[in-house]
């Protein structure tokens, strides 16, 4: 058997456009607190941005799976 090495080069991703990785796939949510102090769970687009806040995590996910996104918890 003959070794073959193979190459591979990366090209580094623009951080704008990393930064849209994901944005019409994935909405993250991750527990928030909010002005008033109460606790609720945030949900925010693939770049960071807040978008909603929901009660509960299975509500913000139901929210997030009506727009057609899938839903991942942030830690």
């Amino acid at each position: 058997m003959e070794n073959e090495q193979t190459t591979t080069t990366f090209t580094r991703l623009p951080d704008d456009a990393f930064l849209s990785l994901g944005a019409q796939q994935i909405a993250y949510v991750k527990p928030i607190n909010l002005p008033d102090g109460a606790h609720a769970i945030g949900i925010f687009s693939a770049d960071g941005k807040a978008v909603a806040a929901a009660p509960s995590v299975e509500i913000a996910q139901a929210l997030i799976r009506q727009h057609d996104l899938e839903p991942a918890l942030v830690h």
